[in-house]
């Protein structure tokens, strides 16, 4: 936006251009709408789902823990507190999109298909987690390197872009990883080519223990997008109905040809950044507090409730349901078989250099032996118990 000149030291000066970045909220942290909603938004299937999915999605993050803390499960990023993020987005891709995840994607993972077996198995660390057989055919698997997994976003919407394909690539990172090149460099390839692409920061305020007000001077992490050439706004990530409505706007544009959105959803880590990390060592308890006062979960209840939308029978059969769902979904994990270890590099390369090549032999000969010893263990055992 132009305006006047204005003179200063015999130079005149004018201002080129000029941005604004808007946040979005529906419904407030207790539960009341701020205004009116859209009709399609006050759909009772659509609250009534987006409410299920957080809570079904928070009960498997405790559960992930409790595995972990038990030593059933290796180092898990919870995303508690942050489910309306996932969710939402969840919630407004089509099954024909692409979606390229971070690491705390355990919501957007299950709601396109991946079963909760798939998600165990990978935090398990076990590489056949990454196959996700149920998901869309070109997902990708979970990206824990910082960043790099907008590059790829990228690539595949160019792709879809050169095809004519009227399908639009999801991304998400972390406010972190705004830091990065891996972030910055891909904006401007979108930017550049208005590529079918929507970049969602789940801003949590915390990046391990850096906190948001030192990772980046900028007042706002969606103005990050405006040197790309690229809309960025911020949206209320404890309020899922709003995450799904800015999603499901930005998808349609992307869908139409009109290019990428970067969103910036605003909401609070309530967990350590993993089980690998101790919160306490660097959050205070009233800023953990204040977070708990503006979770997405109970927000979206109260909401319900007050329409009516919702109720404890409801509920105790909901969660009823979900514990069943979980206890399945662990029984699978922990009663899979375990992978023969050739596996470990039948995926890596169409053929295998020599150096793996040998590692490979000397993995299985070490597990014959594993094997040999404890069959034969099992064998004195058993003539020890005859005797």
């Amino acid at each position: 936006m132009l305006t006047a000149k204005h003179q200063k030291n015999n130079f005149f000066s004018e201002t080129v251009a000029e941005f604004n970045i808007t946040y979005t909220q529906l419904i407030n942290h207790l539960g009341e709408s701020v205004h009116p909603l859209d009709e399609d938004l006050e759909s009772q299937k659509l609250l009534s789902d987006l409410y299920k999915s957080m809570v079904f999605i928070r009960m498997f993050d405790k559960k992930a823990v409790a595995l972990q803390r038990t030593g059933q499960l290796g180092t898990y990023p919870s995303s508690l507190g942050q489910e309306a993020i996932g969710v939402g987005i969840g919630h407004a891709m089509n099954k024909d999109d692409v979606f390229a995840p971070y690491y705390r994607d355990h919501a957007i993972h299950y709601l396109r298909g991946v079963s909760l077996a798939d998600m165990l198995l990978y935090w398990g660390g076990d590489e056949r987690g990454n196959i996700i057989s149920n998901a869309p055919q070109f997902d990708l698997p979970n990206c824990v390197p910082i960043a790099t997994q907008i590059t790829h976003a990228a690539g595949i919407a160019s792709a879809l872009k050169i095809r004519n394909e009227k399908k639009a690539v999801v991304t998400t990172c972390g406010d972190g990883a705004t830091s990065r090149g891996d972030f910055y460099e891909p904006l401007n390839l979108a930017g550049a080519w208005q590529l079918p692409m929507v970049i969602v920061v789940n801003n949590n305020q915390w990046a391990i223990s850096v906190p948001r007000e030192i990772q980046t001077a900028a007042e706002t992490i969606a103005q990050k997008a405006i040197a790309a050439g690229i809309p960025g706004e911020q949206v209320d990530g404890n309020d899922a109905l709003a995450v799904y409505s800015v999603v499901d706007k930005a998808l349609k544009k992307a869908r139409a040809g009109k290019g990428p959105t970067l969103i910036e959803a605003v909401t609070y880590r309530l967990s350590d950044h993993t089980t690998a990390d101790d919160a306490t060592r660097y959050r205070s308890p009233e800023a953990l507090n204040k977070g708990w006062e503006m979770e997405p979960v109970k927000r979206l209840q109260t909401f319900l409730h007050n329409k009516n939308g919702w109720g404890p029978e409801q509920e105790r059969e909901w969660i009823a349901e979900c514990d069943k769902k979980i206890a399945e979904g662990v029984d699978e994990y922990l009663n899979m078989p375990e992978a023969p270890p050739e596996d470990n590099f039948n995926y890596l390369y169409a053929e295998l250099p020599y150096t793996m090549k040998e590692q490979r032999d000397h993995m299985i000969a070490k597990a014959e032996r594993l094997n040999a010893a404890n069959a034969s263990n099992d064998s004195n055992d058993s003539n020890k118990r005859e005797a």
